[in-house]
């Protein structure tokens, strides 16, 4: 009797371009901030191209909300990779990034006709939205991550500590005790199993991103410290930033203060007007990086420096992604960790609340009509629901019109 001989069909395995692409209409149009982000991918990956079912991200969305860095960011390049490998998580980076960066950059390399052409006021409206928009990420974080009497104490305890101690010791040292007060003193839910699956990524690979990812999280200071040129510190500096965000997005606020505004790299005005700037842009918060590294007094600036800078704060993302993806399942099942990370975000809320105070609130509000328009803005975030970029537009015309 003869038997079938079995055929072994080619590898369909998509290419890092399809990946690309979808993720660059992303970059073009998701406006709304990290958690608008995730739904716009849900939509997109899960409903419409179907490339993982709802389960499968809510595993990478969790993960991410474990790791350090840009969340929304970090899922993207979870697709991607799990999609296309390493091609595709960087093609999903470049495409969800891209746009806002080159905007931002530009911005930045205008910031001063665009000054002089319009007025002080214009800027200043950057600056007010940037009390808004803060304003409502520390409500939505508060309620989420600062429930309950320990979660409280240890956010407004934090708040306090990282006001009083040197800016970026204060901060490492507010998270890591955060971290161990909810080890000692809270507990999560046990978790549901999840699904296994197929992460294009070998536990190699996965272990030597995650021994890259410490060695430059120690090596780069001590390189910086030696050298002593600006190209290394600058790249240091926002990798550590990258390296030990919880929380995404507006926590990056506080770290980047520290690092460009203390160091004389940006001026405080400067620093809140790109961040107001950032708030009308699509893709991910931390293409605010770009606008620092342009802008900043120190050589190289402009497309350079913004490119050393945006490399630097996203490296931390991609190699814990690529590290921790392999692993996880293993992982999100330590309790210890998971009842760590509810100490660190309720202290990244602290963060967050100390940076709302300064620079956010003694930079920008010095009259009562600053806090008129202030509340404005924050009033159309909260109620009216308006998207960032048009409270951003409205925000801008109005201090430059009738302000001035």
């Amino acid at each position: 009797m003869t038997h079938p001989v079995a055929i072994e069909m080619p590898s369909t395995k998509p290419h890092w371009w399809s990946v690309f692409i979808a993720f660059l209409r992303l970059g073009l149009t998701s406006f709304g901030g990290p958690v608008a982000h995730l739904g716009y991918f849900q939509k997109e990956f899960v409903e419409k191209r179907k490339w993982l079912d709802s389960t499968r991200y809510a595993d990478l969305v969790a993960l991410c909300q474990f790791l350090p860095g840009p969340a929304s960011s970090q899922v993207g390049i979870a697709l991607g990779l799990s999609r296309a490998g390493i091609s595709g998580a960087i093609a999903a980076f470049l495409g969800f990034t891209l746009p806002s960066a080159m905007a931002m950059c530009v911005f930045a390399l205008m910031y001063d006709d665009l000054g002089n052409a319009l007025g002080a006021e214009f800027l200043q409206g950057f600056k007010l939205v940037s009390v808004a928009v803060v304003a409502q990420a520390l409500w939505s974080m508060g309620k989420n991550f600062s429930r309950g009497t320990i979660r409280t104490i240890i956010t407004l305890i934090s708040a306090i500590a990282v006001m009083m101690l040197p800016p970026t010791i204060g901060q490492i040292l507010v998270i890591i005790v955060a971290g161990l007060v909810g080890i000692a003193c809270l507990r999560t839910e046990n978790s549901s199993p999840i699904h296994a699956e197929d992460t294009n990524v070998s536990k190699r690979t996965a272990i030597t991103a995650l021994i890259l990812f410490f060695v430059l999280l120690a090596g780069l200071p001590l390189l910086a410290n030696t050298l002593q040129l600006y190209p290394v510190t600058l790249f240091d500096s926002f990798y550590r930033t990258g390296a030990l965000v919880f929380g995404g997005g507006h926590v990056v606020l506080p770290l980047l203060e520290s690092q460009a505004v203390q160091s004389g790299w940006v001026s405080q005005e400067a620093f809140l007007a790109g961040y107001g700037a950032t708030q009308a842009m699509p893709g991910p918060l931390f293409t605010f990086a770009a606008f620092l590294g342009a802008i900043s007094t120190q050589t190289p600036s402009g497309w350079i420096g913004a490119s050393i800078a945006l490399l630097a704060i996203f490296l931390p993302a991609f190699l814990l992604v690529i590290g921790a993806l392999p692993f996880w399942e293993r992982w999100r099942h330590q309790q210890v960790l998971r009842n760590a990370l509810l100490g660190i975000n309720a202290g990244v809320v602290g963060l967050l609340l100390a940076a709302f105070y300064h620079p956010v609130w003694t930079s920008a509000i010095h009259r009562p009509t600053d806090l008129l328009v202030a509340m404005a803005a924050l009033m159309l975030l909260i109620i009216a629901k308006l998207p960032a970029w048009l409270v951003v537009l409205l925000t801008v015309l109005f201090s430059g019109f009738f302000l001035s």
